[in-house]
Protein backbone atom coordinates (compact mmCIF):
# COMPACT_ATOMS: atom_id res chain seq x y z
CA UNK A 1 0.00 0.00 0.00
CA UNK A 2 2.69 2.12 0.80
CA UNK A 3 4.55 1.88 -2.82
CA UNK A 4 0.77 2.58 -4.38
CA UNK A 5 0.42 5.52 -2.23
CA UNK A 6 3.98 6.98 -3.62
CA UNK A 7 3.36 6.32 -6.91
CA UNK A 8 -0.31 8.20 -6.56
CA UNK A 9 1.84 10.75 -5.22
CA UNK A 10 4.42 10.82 -8.13
CA UNK A 11 1.57 10.66 -10.84
CA UNK A 12 0.05 13.85 -8.86
CA UNK A 13 3.31 15.74 -8.88
CA UNK A 14 3.73 15.10 -12.71
CA UNK A 15 0.12 16.87 -13.23
CA UNK A 16 0.88 19.78 -10.91
CA UNK A 17 4.74 20.58 -11.88
CA UNK A 18 3.83 21.26 -15.51
CA UNK A 19 2.35 24.63 -15.14
CA UNK A 20 5.11 25.07 -12.30
CA UNK A 21 8.13 24.16 -14.98
CA UNK A 22 6.49 26.71 -17.35
CA UNK A 23 6.01 29.77 -14.56
CA UNK A 24 9.62 28.78 -13.07
CA UNK A 25 11.26 28.21 -16.77
CA UNK A 26 12.51 24.85 -15.55
CA UNK A 27 12.45 21.76 -17.67
CA UNK A 28 9.55 19.46 -16.25
CA UNK A 29 11.75 16.35 -16.38
CA UNK A 30 14.25 18.08 -14.23
CA UNK A 31 11.83 19.41 -11.90
CA UNK A 32 10.57 15.81 -11.19
CA UNK A 33 14.05 14.49 -11.07
CA UNK A 34 14.14 17.06 -8.01
CA UNK A 35 11.24 16.35 -6.43
CA UNK A 36 12.43 12.69 -6.43
CA UNK A 37 15.61 13.56 -5.05
CA UNK A 38 13.61 15.73 -2.17
CA UNK A 39 11.74 12.62 -1.46
CA UNK A 40 14.42 10.19 -1.11
CA UNK A 41 15.53 12.47 1.34
CA UNK A 42 12.69 11.62 3.97
CA UNK A 43 13.35 9.27 5.66
CA UNK A 44 8.94 8.17 6.33
CA UNK A 45 8.99 7.81 2.51
CA UNK A 46 9.44 3.84 1.45
CA UNK A 47 12.51 3.02 -0.58
CA UNK A 48 11.78 2.13 -3.70
CA UNK A 49 12.47 -1.20 -5.43
CA UNK A 50 11.18 -1.42 -9.48
CA UNK A 51 12.15 -5.19 -10.74
CA UNK A 52 14.61 -3.32 -13.63
CA UNK A 53 12.93 -6.22 -16.00
CA UNK A 54 9.55 -3.92 -15.96
CA UNK A 55 10.81 -0.27 -16.09
CA UNK A 56 12.01 -0.89 -19.89
CA UNK A 57 9.12 -2.45 -21.57
CA UNK A 58 6.50 -0.55 -19.08
CA UNK A 59 8.27 2.95 -19.48
CA UNK A 60 10.24 3.29 -22.59
CA UNK A 61 7.71 2.05 -25.65
CA UNK A 62 4.47 4.58 -24.61
CA UNK A 63 7.33 7.59 -24.20
CA UNK A 64 9.11 6.69 -27.51
CA UNK A 65 6.04 6.28 -29.43
CA UNK A 66 4.59 9.54 -27.98
CA UNK A 67 7.60 11.11 -29.12
CA UNK A 68 7.80 9.62 -32.39
CA UNK A 69 4.55 10.14 -33.75
CA UNK A 70 5.10 14.10 -34.00
CA UNK A 71 7.79 13.58 -36.61
CA UNK A 72 7.46 11.97 -39.58
CA UNK A 73 10.65 9.80 -42.12
CA UNK A 74 10.75 13.17 -43.89
CA UNK A 75 12.20 15.19 -40.66
CA UNK A 76 14.84 12.32 -39.97
CA UNK A 77 15.27 11.18 -43.67
CA UNK A 78 16.21 15.33 -44.08
CA UNK A 79 18.96 14.68 -41.09
CA UNK A 80 19.79 11.29 -41.22
CA UNK A 81 23.92 12.05 -41.44
CA UNK A 82 24.25 14.13 -38.33
CA UNK A 83 21.59 11.53 -36.75
CA UNK A 84 23.77 8.46 -37.73
CA UNK A 85 26.45 10.48 -36.73
CA UNK A 86 25.39 11.04 -32.96
CA UNK A 87 23.14 7.94 -32.40
CA UNK A 88 25.66 4.75 -34.00
CA UNK A 89 29.06 6.41 -33.95
CA UNK A 90 28.83 8.38 -31.04
CA UNK A 91 27.77 5.74 -28.66
CA UNK A 92 30.36 3.21 -30.04
CA UNK A 93 32.82 6.26 -29.72
CA UNK A 94 31.67 7.04 -26.04
CA UNK A 95 31.63 3.36 -25.06
CA UNK A 96 35.11 3.04 -25.87
CA UNK A 97 36.08 5.96 -23.94
CA UNK A 98 34.23 5.25 -20.84
CA UNK A 99 35.27 1.50 -21.17
CA UNK A 100 38.93 2.73 -21.43
CA UNK A 101 38.47 5.27 -18.31
CA UNK A 102 36.71 3.26 -15.77
CA UNK A 103 38.78 0.14 -16.23
CA UNK A 104 42.00 2.74 -15.58
CA UNK A 105 40.60 3.93 -12.58
CA UNK A 106 39.19 0.19 -11.29
CA UNK A 107 42.26 -2.14 -11.74
CA UNK A 108 41.24 -5.55 -12.31
CA UNK A 109 37.75 -4.99 -13.76
CA UNK A 110 37.23 -7.19 -16.42
CA UNK A 111 36.64 -5.27 -19.89
CA UNK A 112 33.06 -6.35 -20.57
CA UNK A 113 31.89 -5.19 -17.26
CA UNK A 114 33.54 -1.56 -18.45
CA UNK A 115 32.27 -1.74 -21.42
CA UNK A 116 28.54 -2.25 -20.17
CA UNK A 117 28.69 0.90 -18.17
CA UNK A 118 30.18 2.65 -21.25
CA UNK A 119 27.12 1.69 -23.02
CA UNK A 120 24.20 2.44 -20.35
CA UNK A 121 25.47 5.90 -19.55
CA UNK A 122 26.15 6.40 -23.56
CA UNK A 123 22.49 7.07 -25.04
CA UNK A 124 21.24 10.69 -24.37
CA UNK A 125 17.60 10.28 -23.25
CA UNK A 126 15.01 11.54 -25.68
CA UNK A 127 12.26 12.62 -23.45
CA UNK A 128 14.27 14.83 -21.74
CA UNK A 129 16.10 16.15 -24.37
CA UNK A 130 13.28 17.22 -26.40
CA UNK A 131 11.07 18.11 -23.37
CA UNK A 132 13.99 20.76 -22.61
CA UNK A 133 14.62 21.82 -26.15
CA UNK A 134 10.56 22.35 -26.06
CA UNK A 135 10.66 24.35 -22.94
CA UNK A 136 13.02 26.72 -23.94
CA UNK A 137 11.91 27.38 -27.72
CA UNK A 138 14.93 25.51 -29.94
CA UNK A 139 14.90 25.93 -33.96
CA UNK A 140 12.90 23.13 -35.10
CA UNK A 141 15.88 22.01 -37.11
CA UNK A 142 18.10 21.41 -33.75
CA UNK A 143 15.00 19.42 -32.22
CA UNK A 144 14.20 17.18 -35.30
CA UNK A 145 18.40 16.12 -34.60
CA UNK A 146 18.09 15.43 -30.95
CA UNK A 147 14.69 13.35 -31.43
CA UNK A 148 16.66 11.62 -34.08
CA UNK A 149 19.20 11.02 -31.43
CA UNK A 150 17.61 10.38 -28.80
CA UNK A 151 14.79 7.85 -30.43
CA UNK A 152 17.67 5.73 -32.33
CA UNK A 153 20.75 5.80 -29.95
CA UNK A 154 19.09 3.11 -27.45
CA UNK A 155 19.41 0.60 -30.29
CA UNK A 156 23.05 0.88 -30.16
CA UNK A 157 23.64 1.27 -26.63
CA UNK A 158 21.38 -2.08 -25.45
CA UNK A 159 22.82 -4.20 -28.14
CA UNK A 160 26.65 -3.32 -27.07
CA UNK A 161 24.97 -3.24 -23.45
CA UNK A 162 23.56 -6.97 -24.21
CA UNK A 163 26.59 -8.26 -25.44
CA UNK A 164 28.46 -6.72 -22.76
CA UNK A 165 26.82 -8.09 -20.00
CA UNK A 166 26.83 -11.92 -22.12
CA UNK A 167 30.58 -11.27 -21.87
CA UNK A 168 30.68 -11.10 -18.68
CA UNK A 169 29.16 -14.39 -17.69
CA UNK A 170 30.48 -15.98 -20.67
CA UNK A 171 33.96 -14.67 -20.72
CA UNK A 172 34.29 -14.11 -24.22
CA UNK A 173 33.47 -10.44 -26.29
CA UNK A 174 33.78 -10.78 -29.69
CA UNK A 175 33.45 -7.16 -31.75
CA UNK A 176 32.64 -8.83 -34.89
CA UNK A 177 29.63 -10.53 -33.23
CA UNK A 178 28.25 -7.22 -31.82
CA UNK A 179 28.38 -5.95 -35.15
CA UNK A 180 26.25 -8.44 -36.76
CA UNK A 181 24.07 -8.56 -33.72
CA UNK A 182 23.51 -5.02 -34.19
CA UNK A 183 22.70 -5.16 -37.60
CA UNK A 184 20.15 -8.09 -37.02
CA UNK A 185 18.58 -6.69 -34.16
CA UNK A 186 17.78 -3.48 -36.27
CA UNK A 187 16.49 -5.79 -39.77
CA UNK A 188 14.22 -7.35 -37.22
CA UNK A 189 12.71 -4.45 -35.89
CA UNK A 190 12.18 -2.76 -38.87
CA UNK A 191 10.31 -5.33 -40.52
CA UNK A 192 7.87 -5.51 -37.13
CA UNK A 193 7.41 -1.88 -36.46
CA UNK A 194 6.28 -1.75 -40.27
CA UNK A 195 4.17 -4.84 -40.31
CA UNK A 196 2.32 -3.92 -36.89
CA UNK A 197 2.27 -0.27 -38.50
CA UNK A 198 0.15 -2.13 -41.31
CA UNK A 199 -1.70 -3.86 -38.84
CA UNK A 200 -2.93 -1.14 -36.94
CA UNK A 201 -4.10 0.97 -39.60
CA UNK A 202 -5.99 -2.33 -40.70
CA UNK A 203 -7.42 -3.03 -37.83
CA UNK A 204 -8.49 0.83 -36.89
CA UNK A 205 -9.96 1.17 -40.26
CA UNK A 206 -12.79 -1.47 -39.09
CA UNK A 207 -13.13 0.09 -35.80
CA UNK A 208 -15.92 3.20 -35.77
CA UNK A 209 -14.99 4.69 -32.48
CA UNK A 210 -12.31 6.51 -31.86
CA UNK A 211 -11.63 5.57 -28.54
CA UNK A 212 -11.08 1.53 -29.44
CA UNK A 213 -8.62 3.45 -32.21
CA UNK A 214 -6.85 5.20 -29.40
CA UNK A 215 -7.12 2.42 -27.08
CA UNK A 216 -5.49 -0.31 -30.54
CA UNK A 217 -2.73 2.96 -30.52
CA UNK A 218 -1.92 2.35 -26.95
CA UNK A 219 -1.13 -1.64 -27.93
CA UNK A 220 1.02 -1.00 -30.41
CA UNK A 221 4.09 0.47 -29.12
CA UNK A 222 4.18 -2.85 -26.10
CA UNK A 223 3.50 -4.93 -28.85
CA UNK A 224 6.11 -3.89 -30.86
CA UNK A 225 8.59 -3.74 -27.89
CA UNK A 226 7.31 -6.83 -26.82
CA UNK A 227 7.85 -8.90 -30.46
CA UNK A 228 11.00 -7.77 -31.02
CA UNK A 229 12.73 -8.57 -28.01
CA UNK A 230 11.46 -12.25 -28.20
CA UNK A 231 12.51 -12.08 -31.64
CA UNK A 232 16.17 -10.71 -30.62
CA UNK A 233 15.53 -7.47 -32.38
CA UNK A 234 15.80 -4.05 -31.01
CA UNK A 235 12.52 -3.43 -29.06
CA UNK A 236 13.15 0.45 -29.29
CA UNK A 237 13.66 0.55 -33.00
CA UNK A 238 10.51 -1.17 -33.80
CA UNK A 239 8.09 1.24 -31.75
CA UNK A 240 9.97 4.05 -33.39
CA UNK A 241 9.30 2.66 -36.96
CA UNK A 242 5.92 1.44 -36.31
CA UNK A 243 5.37 4.98 -34.76
CA UNK A 244 6.28 6.92 -37.78
CA UNK A 245 4.77 4.33 -39.93
CA UNK A 246 1.68 5.12 -38.64
CA UNK A 247 2.20 9.09 -38.45
CA UNK A 248 3.10 9.46 -41.96
CA UNK A 249 0.37 7.30 -42.95
CA UNK A 250 -2.09 9.19 -40.56
CA UNK A 251 -5.39 7.93 -41.50
CA UNK A 252 -8.26 10.04 -43.50
CA UNK A 253 -8.08 13.53 -43.27
CA UNK A 254 -11.90 13.74 -42.20
CA UNK A 255 -11.17 11.57 -38.79
CA UNK A 256 -11.37 14.72 -36.99
CA UNK A 257 -12.58 12.71 -33.97
CA UNK A 258 -10.05 10.05 -34.14
CA UNK A 259 -7.34 13.18 -34.13
CA UNK A 260 -9.06 14.93 -31.41
CA UNK A 261 -9.43 11.94 -28.79
CA UNK A 262 -5.43 10.63 -29.75
CA UNK A 263 -3.47 13.71 -29.43
CA UNK A 264 -5.25 14.21 -26.03
CA UNK A 265 -4.80 10.78 -24.61
CA UNK A 266 -1.23 10.97 -25.84
CA UNK A 267 -0.72 13.84 -24.34
CA UNK A 268 -1.81 13.07 -21.20
CA UNK A 269 0.04 9.75 -21.50
CA UNK A 270 3.47 11.34 -21.87
CA UNK A 271 2.95 14.11 -19.18
CA UNK A 272 2.27 10.91 -16.55
CA UNK A 273 4.76 8.33 -17.56
CA UNK A 274 7.92 11.18 -18.10
CA UNK A 275 6.78 12.19 -14.76
CA UNK A 276 6.85 8.79 -13.21
CA UNK A 277 10.03 7.79 -15.17
CA UNK A 278 11.82 10.88 -14.39
CA UNK A 279 10.75 11.26 -10.28
CA UNK A 280 11.24 7.37 -10.40
CA UNK A 281 15.33 8.25 -11.12
CA UNK A 282 15.75 10.63 -7.81
CA UNK A 283 13.65 8.04 -6.10
CA UNK A 284 16.15 5.01 -6.39
CA UNK A 285 18.62 7.18 -5.37
CA UNK A 286 18.60 6.38 -1.80
CA UNK A 287 18.26 2.49 -2.95
CA UNK A 288 21.56 3.27 -4.56
CA UNK A 289 23.34 4.32 -2.28
CA UNK A 290 21.98 2.39 0.83
CA UNK A 291 23.42 -0.55 -1.61
CA UNK A 292 26.58 1.00 -1.53
CA UNK A 293 26.88 2.34 2.10
CA UNK A 294 29.64 4.16 3.29
CA UNK A 295 32.03 3.23 0.19
CA UNK A 296 30.72 6.09 -2.02
CA UNK A 297 32.62 9.11 -1.00
CA UNK A 298 35.73 6.27 -2.42
CA UNK A 299 33.57 6.72 -6.03
CA UNK A 300 33.33 9.99 -6.48
CA UNK A 301 36.44 10.27 -7.88
CA UNK A 302 35.55 7.67 -10.27
CA UNK A 303 32.63 9.06 -11.40
CA UNK A 304 34.24 12.01 -11.83
CA UNK A 305 36.62 11.06 -14.59
CA UNK A 306 33.09 9.13 -16.13
CA UNK A 307 31.14 12.31 -16.13
CA UNK A 308 33.92 14.54 -17.57
CA UNK A 309 34.50 11.66 -20.61
CA UNK A 310 30.47 11.46 -21.19
CA UNK A 311 30.76 15.20 -21.51
CA UNK A 312 34.18 15.96 -23.30
CA UNK A 313 33.67 12.88 -25.87
CA UNK A 314 30.67 14.24 -26.83
CA UNK A 315 32.05 17.65 -27.17
CA UNK A 316 34.91 16.46 -29.26
CA UNK A 317 32.75 14.01 -31.47
CA UNK A 318 30.36 16.71 -32.41
CA UNK A 319 32.72 19.68 -33.51
CA UNK A 320 34.28 17.30 -36.21
CA UNK A 321 31.06 15.44 -37.11
CA UNK A 322 29.73 18.92 -37.71
CA UNK A 323 32.08 19.83 -40.57
CA UNK A 324 32.06 16.24 -42.22
CA UNK A 325 28.09 16.12 -42.21
CA UNK A 326 27.96 19.58 -43.69
CA UNK A 327 30.92 18.40 -46.59
CA UNK A 328 28.79 15.22 -47.44
CA UNK A 329 25.25 17.35 -48.14
CA UNK A 330 27.04 20.22 -49.09
CA UNK A 331 24.81 22.63 -47.53
CA UNK A 332 21.56 20.88 -49.03
CA UNK A 333 19.84 19.70 -45.60
CA UNK A 334 19.45 21.09 -42.43
CA UNK A 335 22.46 20.41 -41.00
CA UNK A 336 23.44 21.54 -37.14
CA UNK A 337 26.85 22.85 -38.52
CA UNK A 338 27.57 26.69 -36.74
CA UNK A 339 29.27 26.39 -33.60
CA UNK A 340 26.67 27.99 -31.27
CA UNK A 341 24.44 24.96 -32.62
CA UNK A 342 26.78 22.79 -31.98
CA UNK A 343 27.84 23.88 -29.09
CA UNK A 344 23.92 23.56 -27.95
CA UNK A 345 23.58 20.07 -28.93
CA UNK A 346 26.94 19.28 -26.80
CA UNK A 347 25.33 20.62 -23.82
CA UNK A 348 21.84 18.77 -24.95
CA UNK A 349 23.17 15.63 -24.29
CA UNK A 350 21.21 14.31 -21.10
CA UNK A 351 21.14 11.22 -19.80
CA UNK A 352 17.82 9.59 -18.54
CA UNK A 353 15.28 6.30 -18.01
CA UNK A 354 17.17 3.81 -20.09
CA UNK A 355 20.38 4.69 -18.42
CA UNK A 356 18.71 4.07 -15.11
CA UNK A 357 17.06 0.58 -16.20
CA UNK A 358 19.66 -0.47 -17.90
CA UNK A 359 21.73 0.18 -14.53
CA UNK A 360 19.35 -1.55 -12.39
CA UNK A 361 19.21 -4.44 -14.53
CA UNK A 362 22.76 -5.41 -14.33
CA UNK A 363 23.06 -8.87 -12.63
CA UNK A 364 23.73 -9.13 -8.89
CA UNK A 365 25.89 -12.45 -9.56
CA UNK A 366 27.98 -13.96 -11.66
CA UNK A 367 29.39 -17.84 -11.53
CA UNK A 368 28.01 -17.75 -7.96
CA UNK A 369 29.70 -14.94 -7.39
CA UNK A 370 29.23 -10.74 -7.35
CA UNK A 371 28.45 -9.52 -10.59
CA UNK A 372 32.32 -6.70 -10.62
CA UNK A 373 32.22 -3.74 -9.00
CA UNK A 374 28.09 -3.62 -9.79
CA UNK A 375 27.10 -1.38 -6.69
CA UNK A 376 30.26 1.11 -8.39
CA UNK A 377 28.49 0.73 -11.90
CA UNK A 378 25.51 1.62 -10.62
CA UNK A 379 26.53 4.33 -8.57
CA UNK A 380 28.44 6.15 -11.20
CA UNK A 381 25.43 5.59 -13.78
CA UNK A 382 23.17 7.71 -11.18
CA UNK A 383 25.64 9.98 -10.82
CA UNK A 384 25.67 10.56 -14.80
CA UNK A 385 22.15 10.91 -15.15
CA UNK A 386 21.96 13.54 -12.19
CA UNK A 387 24.99 15.69 -13.46
CA UNK A 388 23.65 15.74 -17.16
CA UNK A 389 19.74 16.09 -15.90
CA UNK A 390 20.58 19.07 -13.77
CA UNK A 391 23.23 20.58 -14.06
CA UNK A 392 23.26 20.55 -17.98
CA UNK A 393 19.28 20.44 -17.87
CA UNK A 394 19.11 23.38 -15.90
CA UNK A 395 21.89 25.72 -17.80
CA UNK A 396 20.66 24.63 -21.35
CA UNK A 397 18.38 27.64 -21.13
CA UNK A 398 20.81 30.03 -19.94
CA UNK A 399 23.19 28.94 -22.88
CA UNK A 400 20.47 29.33 -25.30
CA UNK A 401 19.86 32.75 -24.36
CA UNK A 402 23.23 33.61 -24.27
CA UNK A 403 24.16 32.25 -27.60
CA UNK A 404 20.72 33.38 -29.19
CA UNK A 405 19.54 30.37 -30.74
CA UNK A 406 16.32 30.70 -29.46
CA UNK A 407 13.77 30.05 -32.20
CA UNK A 408 12.00 33.62 -33.46
CA UNK A 409 8.36 33.69 -32.60
CA UNK A 410 7.55 35.85 -35.55
CA UNK A 411 9.17 33.28 -37.86
CA UNK A 412 7.28 30.54 -36.33
CA UNK A 413 4.13 32.72 -36.60
CA UNK A 414 5.03 33.50 -39.71
CA UNK A 415 4.90 29.93 -41.16
CA UNK A 416 1.49 28.68 -39.49
CA UNK A 417 0.26 32.20 -41.38
CA UNK A 418 1.42 30.88 -44.70
CA UNK A 419 0.32 27.10 -44.12
CA UNK A 420 -2.98 28.55 -43.15
CA UNK A 421 -3.22 30.61 -46.05
CA UNK A 422 -2.39 27.50 -47.94
CA UNK A 423 -5.30 25.78 -46.21
CA UNK A 424 -8.13 28.05 -46.87
CA UNK A 425 -6.94 28.60 -51.25
CA UNK A 426 -7.18 25.04 -51.41
CA UNK A 427 -10.35 25.27 -49.84
CA UNK A 428 -11.61 28.10 -52.39
CA UNK A 429 -10.47 25.86 -55.35
CA UNK A 430 -12.62 23.07 -54.59
CA UNK A 431 -15.89 25.50 -53.53
CA UNK A 432 -15.12 26.45 -57.77
CA UNK A 433 -14.45 22.72 -58.74
CA UNK A 434 -17.76 21.91 -56.68
CA UNK A 435 -19.31 24.61 -58.23
CA UNK A 436 -19.11 23.10 -61.92
CA UNK A 437 -19.80 19.65 -60.84
CA UNK A 438 -22.93 20.27 -59.11
CA UNK A 439 -24.14 22.99 -60.65
CA UNK A 440 -24.39 24.77 -57.15
CA UNK A 441 -27.18 27.74 -56.67
CA UNK A 442 -25.31 31.44 -56.64
CA UNK A 443 -26.15 32.28 -53.38
CA UNK A 444 -24.55 29.29 -51.46
CA UNK A 445 -21.28 29.63 -53.62
CA UNK A 446 -21.78 33.09 -53.19
CA UNK A 447 -21.92 32.67 -49.54
CA UNK A 448 -19.10 30.23 -49.08
CA UNK A 449 -16.87 32.36 -51.15
CA UNK A 450 -17.45 35.70 -49.01
CA UNK A 451 -16.69 33.45 -45.93
CA UNK A 452 -13.70 32.03 -47.23
CA UNK A 453 -12.45 35.12 -48.22
CA UNK A 454 -13.06 36.43 -44.62
CA UNK A 455 -10.64 34.16 -43.90
CA UNK A 456 -8.27 34.91 -46.35
CA UNK A 457 -8.39 38.41 -45.35
CA UNK A 458 -7.61 37.92 -41.50
CA UNK A 459 -4.24 36.11 -42.31
CA UNK A 460 -2.93 37.93 -44.90
CA UNK A 461 -5.15 41.83 -45.40
CA UNK A 462 -2.19 43.23 -47.38
CA UNK A 463 -2.30 40.68 -50.03
CA UNK A 464 -5.72 42.03 -51.89
CA UNK A 465 -5.61 45.43 -54.27
CA UNK A 466 -5.92 48.33 -52.46
CA UNK A 467 -9.76 48.53 -52.94
CA UNK A 468 -10.37 44.88 -51.96
CA UNK A 469 -8.17 45.52 -48.90
CA UNK A 470 -10.13 48.02 -47.70
CA UNK A 471 -13.10 45.39 -48.24
CA UNK A 472 -11.25 43.14 -46.20
CA UNK A 473 -10.52 45.55 -43.54
CA UNK A 474 -14.45 45.86 -42.82
CA UNK A 475 -15.12 41.95 -43.84
CA UNK A 476 -12.35 41.24 -40.65
CA UNK A 477 -14.31 43.81 -38.02
CA UNK A 478 -17.37 42.83 -38.66
CA UNK A 479 -15.82 38.68 -38.53
CA UNK A 480 -14.33 39.82 -35.24
CA UNK A 481 -17.88 41.28 -34.15
CA UNK A 482 -19.69 38.07 -35.15
CA UNK A 483 -17.13 36.15 -34.12
CA UNK A 484 -17.52 37.17 -30.49
CA UNK A 485 -21.03 37.39 -30.88
CA UNK A 486 -21.12 33.65 -31.72
CA UNK A 487 -18.95 32.77 -28.54
CA UNK A 488 -21.38 34.04 -26.02
CA UNK A 489 -24.10 32.06 -27.67
CA UNK A 490 -22.09 28.88 -27.67
CA UNK A 491 -21.44 29.71 -24.27
CA UNK A 492 -25.03 30.25 -23.30
CA UNK A 493 -25.69 26.77 -25.00
CA UNK A 494 -22.98 25.26 -22.92
CA UNK A 495 -24.33 26.23 -19.86
CA UNK A 496 -28.03 25.46 -20.73
CA UNK A 497 -26.41 21.87 -21.33
CA UNK A 498 -24.62 21.55 -18.27
CA UNK A 499 -27.97 22.70 -16.21
CA UNK A 500 -30.11 20.20 -18.38
CA UNK A 501 -27.27 17.57 -17.57
CA UNK A 502 -27.84 18.06 -13.74
CA UNK A 503 -31.97 17.42 -14.29
CA UNK A 504 -33.63 14.45 -13.12
CA UNK A 505 -34.15 11.84 -15.62
CA UNK A 506 -31.11 13.19 -17.70
CA UNK A 507 -28.83 11.47 -19.75
CA UNK A 508 -25.31 12.08 -18.88
CA UNK A 509 -23.43 10.81 -21.72
CA UNK A 510 -26.25 12.66 -24.27
CA UNK A 511 -25.71 15.66 -22.64
CA UNK A 512 -21.46 15.10 -22.38
CA UNK A 513 -21.72 14.85 -26.45
CA UNK A 514 -23.90 17.66 -27.25
CA UNK A 515 -21.33 19.63 -24.95
CA UNK A 516 -18.54 18.36 -26.99
CA UNK A 517 -19.98 19.92 -30.16
CA UNK A 518 -20.34 22.75 -28.45
CA UNK A 519 -16.81 22.68 -27.62
CA UNK A 520 -15.70 21.60 -30.94
CA UNK A 521 -17.34 24.98 -32.58
CA UNK A 522 -15.71 26.92 -29.97
CA UNK A 523 -12.61 25.51 -31.04
CA UNK A 524 -12.99 26.62 -34.99
CA UNK A 525 -13.61 30.08 -33.97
Amino acid sequence: MAQLSLLFLVLLASVVTMPLARRIHVPQPVLMTLLGLAMALVPQIPNVRVDPDFILPLVLPPLIFAVARRSSVRYFRANVRPILLLAVALVAVTTTVVAAVFQWRVPGLPLAAAVALGALVSPPDPVAAVAVAGSIGLPRRLVAVLEGEGLFNDVTAIVIYSLAIEAVVSGHFSTADAALRLVLSAVVAVVLGIALGWLNTWLAGRLDDPTQQVALNLLVPFAAYTLAEEAHGSGVLAVVVCALYLADRAADADDVSFRLVGNAFWEIVEILITGVAFGLIGLELSTVLADVRSSWRGMLGDTAWVVAAVVLVRLLWLLPAAWISERLTHGEEDTPISWRETVVLWWSGMRGVATVALALAVPLTVHGGPFPDRSEIVFVAFSVVLFTLLVQGLSLPWLVRLLGLRDHPDVHDEALRVLRWRAAKAGLHRLEELEEERRLPAELVDRLRERQHDRLARLYPERYEEDEAAEAKRRLARWRQAAEVEQEMIAASRREVLTARGEPGSDPGMADRVLRELDLRSARK
